[in-house]
């Protein structure tokens, strides 16, 4: 494995020497400085990957407790980027025209399907997470829906100057037609993104966390930032993230490749010490998948074990 790891980053540390070398024309902090030059070549790294008109496409084996039971189902996570409406938070029809309006984000969609004895559940959170995090620190939106054969909830985040405007529609009385405004915090549904941007640039240590949407509509939970530790580490070729409540007794584990460009590999949440849903990564693809909507691409869902 250590040798697999070594010859893997080869590549990469030829290039980083390169550019040092290359550094030695351009004293001091000029535009030819390592930093400068490291960043340069990240973001040519990151166009290569992510602006060449395609998704990515990741499937993943599900373990969701449900009613005091484990379930078997299926998550997908589609990762793509989008140019975004700075004002209304929608993707640009005409982005060209946008001028600073324009803010390109990475957005994920997470789906997760599982089945509770006869009828089943249906998740989708969408996360719209800027690429320039230095100007933009915070997700700009997020969306999430929850259906099942009772109804369906559906809440919404959007970042209105330093706070976060939620929104909460539901079948359910008490969590129905709910407004409120939220401190703009690092949000748990937004980490996904942080990894793939560069899990570098988490942060660590004690934080205040939005919990995740899933969570708080499963279980019923006020949405609100709250104390957590976030921790990152490597390990045996595999990066871990670890986000730690100090005021929930909920945990959420993320696994991804270390190296570029840092794919989910799985993913384990706890609430009360007791596994409360868990991700394997099956299949990942690179997919212009809104053009593939024919019956004959039908069977590229084989290619990723996607059953429903």
């Amino acid at each position: 494995m250590k040798l697999y790891l070594l010859l893997r980053s080869l590549p990469s540390l030829l290039f980083v020497l390169f550019l040092l070398l290359l550094q030695s024309c351009h004293p001091g902090g000029k535009p030819g400085s390592p930093n400068a030059l490291l960043e340069a070549a990240a973001r040519n790294q990151f166009a290569g990957y992510w602006y060449q008109g395609e998704a990515e496409v990741n499937s993943y084996r599900l373990e969701q407790l449900r009613y005091g039971e484990m379930r078997e189902g299926e998550a997908v996570f589609v990762f793509v980027t989008e140019d975004l409406s700075r004002s209304k938070q929608v993707k640009l029809d005409q982005p060209d025209k946008a001028g600073n309006r324009k803010v390109t984000v990475l957005k994920l969609n997470h789906l997760r399907r599982f089945v509770t004895g006869i009828y089943d559940y249906s998740l989708m959170s969408s996360v719209f997470t800027p690429v320039d995090t230095r100007r933009h620190p915070h997700s700009l939106k997020t969306t999430t829906t929850v259906q099942d054969w009772c109804g369906h909830a559906f809440t919404q985040l959007n970042l209105k100057g330093n706070r976060y405007l939620v929104r909460n529609f539901s079948y359910f009385e008490s969590f129905g037609d709910q407004r409120d405004r939220i401190p703009a915090a690092l949000l748990e549904d937004e980490l996904w993104n942080r990894i793939r941007l560069g899990p570098e640039n988490i942060p660590s240590g004690e934080v205040e966390v939005v919990p995740g949407t899933f969570f708080a509509r499963l279980l019923h939970k006020e949405i609100k930032p709250q104390k957590a530790v976030l921790s990152l580490e490597t390990k045996e070729g595999i990066g871990r993230l670890s986000l730690k409540y100090t005021g929930l007794s909920r945990e959420l584990e993320i696994r991804f490749d270390p190296s570029f460009p840092y794919k989910i590999l799985g993913w384990t949440e706890l609430d009360g010490g007791k596994v409360l849903t868990r991700g394997t990564l099956l299949e990942s693809v690179k997919s212009p998948y809104w053009q593939q909507n024919a019956l004959k691409f039908e069977q590229l869902r084989d290619s990723l074990q996607i059953r429903h």
